[in-house]
């Protein structure tokens, strides 16, 4: 059964580079950071990154090392069994509930779960609904 928690994930953008990601992950292991999720991606010249992290604030602080401003978002992490049609089930039941899905990105981890991110129009909603 899938499980839902409210957490916050770091944010920023900057101007797309060759070795911004190198750059940044550098800089957060340097202050001890471990990222613990990750979606970035470029998009008009941008790149764009949403990060989980053991230390938002440690992270935010260490960003500042490649001249960005990282701020923190609401975010949801669903923990599901990593098994087939076990995302379905999770977005089957926002779906029914109205809560749209504004992205979502996740690993399978463990042989034994999966985690994703979610970020929603509702999120308290959508705690709610995941975890009945």
């Amino acid at each position: 059964m899938a499980k839902a928690t409210k957490s916050k994930q770091v944010t920023f953008y900057k101007a797309n580079r060759v070795g911004l990601l190198a750059e940044a992950s550098d800089a957060l292991a340097a202050a001890g950071v471990n990222i613990t999720g990750l979606c970035a991606y470029q998009m008009n010249k941008r790149a764009y990154f949403m990060m989980m992290t053991d230390n938002n604030a440690k992270a935010k602080h260490a960003l500042k090392k490649i001249k960005t401003t990282a701020k923190e978002d609401p975010v949801i992490v669903v923990e599901m069994p990593d098994k087939v049609g076990e995302l379905k089930k999770v977005t089957a039941k926002l779906a029914e509930a109205g809560i749209d899905i504004h992205y979502t990105y996740g690993t399978a981890g463990s042989k034994l779960s999966t985690l994703c991110v979610f970020k929603t129009n509702n999120d308290t909603k959508a705690v709610k609904v995941i975890n009945k």
